[in-house]
């Protein structure tokens, strides 16, 4: 997976960055506002004005430059004026230059701050020479410290405002993570633990990886309890259904066992013989019923015509409906392809023609027919039998379910379950009715191999 398409990975980086430039605005506010504050409690403009007349009496113009050059570091432009002119070089703002004489002949102590960032004072200071002298100091940040003693400050300020910051998001992001990866650690344990109903609990509404992964096990888990509780479902209908034929294969044996001639036997065995072959039957659709479930048909797809299978499944069960006098009308349609496994849909026609023989009365008539519309083939099976009540209808296809005309015919009740599971598999759908002349119709579509019609 691409990270960069990742929106966990969008939201972390986001936030670290957020966090970062919040930490870094915040610490060049807090840095300058501690260099106010601690530069307004140290400074002193009359004893740094003593300090540059003690310099420059001890020696003259070159120690007050000394003098200067070590305020400069300390983040003051400073020096002494006598007569207006200055005994030290000094670098004054253009903006003041043209005010700066004004407040020398004024002759007082002025501490202003003419514009934002840069403060100026001039002070009066009488020298021990007899000499007047005044003090002109400019500071951009109003500070005596120096510039690494700022850097460190600013440095250490950044550092923690940083660490501060980036330990909250890291929280955060930790937590908005392990919140959910923790919520789908409790469903997975219920779920082991058998509670097949168990679910992700307070599951994100954001579209992110962990929100998609907790509904991608919601949706596992409903799909692993509905095969459940289906596979319990059928078990248990097979179980009942068992018991039938097992009771009379009991009774015919324990017949057999008392018969005295072997002619009275052998006419148990051979109902014997036809009640095991009834159990294997239910079995084996049983099985059937079982591997459809379980996903099989979605190996081995390949074009098949349904037209051509059709007429070959209506061929083999031509000598089953011939002993009952039954026609079998087909309807020849043009070949119509779908992609799918042909056993499988073998199977689920044979089912199909083999239900509406056995519900056909002697002598009855069974119609096939198929046509291709809109990209899908629809092909309907319908006898004149009894039909099959409204309200049964909708359980028709349910495994195991016998309706109330099942006594007219022998059956298991799967054949119709396993048509269903075949032509869901192959992406269609199937629907029951009674035909308005009577009988049952059974119509099924199948989506045709890339859409085609004809």
């Amino acid at each position: 997976m691409n990270p960069f398409k990742s929106s966990i990975y969008w939201r972390v980086l986001i936030s670290f960055c957020a966090a970062n430039l919040l930490a870094l605005a915040l610490g060049i506010f807090l840095t300058q506002q501690f260099i106010e504050y601690s530069t307004a409690v140290e400074i002193n403009w009359s004893v740094l004005a003593q300090g540059a007349d003690q310099a420059y009496e001890r020696g003259g113009s070159t120690a007050l430059t000394e003098w200067s050059l070590q305020q400069r570091r300390e983040g003051i432009e400073a020096t002494l004026y006598e007569n207006g002119q200055a005994l030290s070089p000094i670098r004054i703002p253009p903006s003041v230059q043209e005010s700066l004489q004004t407040w020398l002949a004024e002759k007082r102590d002025v501490v202003l701050q003419p514009w934002p960032n840069l403060y100026l004072a001039v002070q009066q200071v009488q020298g021990s020479d007899g000499h007047s002298r005044q003090l002109v100091a400019f500071s951009r940040s109003h500070s005596r410290l120096r510039q690494q003693t700022r850097q460190s400050i600013f440095l250490a300020i950044q550092g923690g405002l940083s660490l501060l910051f980036i330990g909250f998001v890291g929280w955060w992001v930790a937590r908005s993570v392990a919140k959910p990866v923790e919520a789908i650690r409790r469903a997975t344990q219920r779920m082991a633990s058998g509670e097949l109903s168990a679910r992700v609990e307070g599951k994100r509404r954001a579209p992110d990886e962990l929100a998609q992964l907790a509904s991608d096990f919601d949706a596992m888990a409903e799909r692993i309890e509905a095969l459940v509780a289906h596979d319990r479902s059928v078990l248990q209908d097979l179980s009942h259904e068992l018991r039938s034929p097992l009771a009379r294969l009991h009774l015919i044996l324990d017949l057999a066992h008392r018969s005295t001639t072997s002619e009275e036997a052998s006419r148990y065995f051979l109902q014997a013989e036809q009640e095991i072959s009834r159990l294997d039957d239910m079995t084996g659709e049983m099985l059937a019923l079982s591997r459809l479930e379980g996903g099989i048909p979605g190996v081995n797809r390949e074009p098949v015509d349904v037209s051509t299978l059709l007429r070959e499944c209506v061929r083999r069960a031509q000598l089953e409906a011939q002993a009952r006098g039954i026609v079998l009308d087909v309807v020849d349609a043009a070949p119509a392809i779908v992609s799918g496994n042909e056993l499988l849909l073998e199977r689920a026609f044979d089912n199909l023609i083999a239900n509406a023989i056995k519900f056909s009365p002697a002598g009855g008539r069974v119609a096939l027919r198929s046509q291709s519309v809109a990209g899908r083939v629809e092909m309907s099976v319908s006898d004149n039998g009894p039909g099959v009540p409204d309200a049964e209808l909708g359980s028709l296809f349910r495994p195991l379910f016998r309706g109330s005309n099942a006594s007219r015919a022998d059956g298991h009740g799967l054949g119709l379950a396993i048509v269903q599971r075949v032509v869901k598999a192959h992406g269609g759908d199937i629907q029951a009715a009674n035909g308005a002349d009577g009988g049952l119709v059974v119509c099924l579509q199948l989506p045709l191999a890339g859409g085609e019609s004809h």
